[in-house]
């Protein structure tokens, strides 16, 4: 049994290593513009049975419990948490946040190809010809493109995603565009590729796309920044809880050697 303790012991310690690498990068992202943090799910692995629940007894009656030992855990899985993030409200014309469901689309490049991937981070800017565009080190563009004339003073951005800009000479607004929002069956099915960026995938299902404060979308919120819903007190409790899970395990397997030790110092007299 001491051999079976060993691998267990080893299983769980290397699912709470895992675990401390989420842990860690969630809290390197507290302040990343639209981070949603992730957790670690666990699930146990196989038992030996070393009797089977229910079976007879002498008197022929179901024995109410069996032996069954098990042989640790594995991680099950990474979850995102997309709950609301904290708002910062900003200065900056191009900055907008969303409040309630949905994700900016953004155009890039994935591979040589070109894709389509999505966000929570607004913080736009404007590329050399204007068009509005994720403010990362790709400059992605936004979809659908919405191209701010060079001749623009003022910028506006409306509730539900229309864009509007004041031109020298013109005394009222004018409609340049408009943002449009996605959302997905199961968000936590999307790919994560860094850059603040989702992909599409199998699980996540295809986007369901539409103009904000429509069919369940949210609202567009501008001059602010929807910031990490990273909770750093949580974390770090979560951090201590993992460590000492470590050192329990590491001690386990500690109390495992010295138990093989003591069968191997075994002698006949």
């Amino acid at each position: 049994m001491a051999v079976t303790a060993l691998h267990a012991a080893a299983t769980g310690m290397r699912a709470q290593d895992m675990k401390l690498d989420v842990l860690a990068n969630n809290l390197a992202n507290v302040n990343t513009v639209g981070f949603k943090r992730s957790r670690v799910n666990f699930e146990d692995l196989l038992y030996q049975v070393k009797r089977e629940p229910g079976i007879r007894n002498a008197e022929n009656e179901p024995i109410p419990h069996g032996i069954q030992v098990g042989l640790g855990v594995r991680v099950s899985g990474t979850q995102q948490d997309f709950g609301q993030g904290s708002i910062d409200r900003t200065n900056n014309e191009l900055d907008v946040s969303i409040e309630g469901e949905g994700f900016f689309q953004i155009q890039t490049i994935r591979d040589g190809a070109q894709v389509f991937a999505y966000t929570r981070a607004g913080n736009f800017s404007q590329n050399a010809q204007g068009n509005l565009v994720l403010g990362n080190t790709d400059g992605a563009i936004v979809t659908p493109q919405i191209t701010i004339p060079p001749d623009a003073t003022a910028i506006s951005i409306g509730n539900n995603g229309e864009v509007s800009v004041l031109q020298q000479g013109q005394p009222t607004l004018n409609i340049i565009g408009q943002l449009q929002l996605a959302r997905f069956v199961n968000p936590e099915g999307l790919k994560q590729i860094g850059q603040n960026l989702l992909l599409e995938t199998d699980a996540s299902g295809p986007p369901l796309t539409g103009v904000p404060q429509t069919d369940g979308l949210g609202t567009t919120r501008q001059n602010q920044l929807e910031m990490s819903n990273v909770d750093p007190v949580r974390e770090l409790v979560q951090l201590i809880l993992t460590q000492r899970s470590f050192e329990l395990n590491s001690q386990t397997i500690q109390a495992a050697d010295e138990a093989l030790q003591t069968v191997a110092n075994l002698r006949r007299f």
